[in-house]
């Protein structure tokens, strides 16, 4: 069974930084891995994504602020925001798609704020 558990939340002034892990129980080596958030009121978002070759991908709200890398070894993916705004505030979750089944984490919360 795959399981999908992320780390690193809290509350962060704007301009700060935090880096979420997501721990994956099973190889991320072959699969491309997601992060998404959601807002109070909104749906869920894509925020960032990096494929089977190691590329990233952004959405233009995080670009220039947000990195995704991942460990491989580790089986674990990374998403450093820096530069933080209140906007970013939200559930962050990680996700892999693998035989046809999509995988979420339970999320970890956000909060920028002064």
């Amino acid at each position: 069974q795959v399981q999908l558990v992320e780390s690193g939340g809290g509350l962060v002034q704007p301009g700060g930084s935090l880096r979420l892990s997501c721990a994956a129980s099973t190889t991320i080596r072959s699969v491309i891995m997601r992060w998404y958030r959601q807002a109070p009121g909104k749906q869920r978002e894509l925020v960032a994504a990096i494929t089977t070759g190691g590329e990233p991908v952004y959405a233009d709200s995080v670009k220039g602020r947000f990195t995704i890398s991942r460990d491989i070894a580790k089986n674990t993916v990374y998403l450093h925001m820096d530069n933080m705004k209140a906007e970013d505030t939200a559930v962050y979750f990680c996700q892999k798609r693998m035989s046809m089944t999509t995988y979420w984490g339970q999320g970890t919360q956000v909060t920028v704020s002064s």
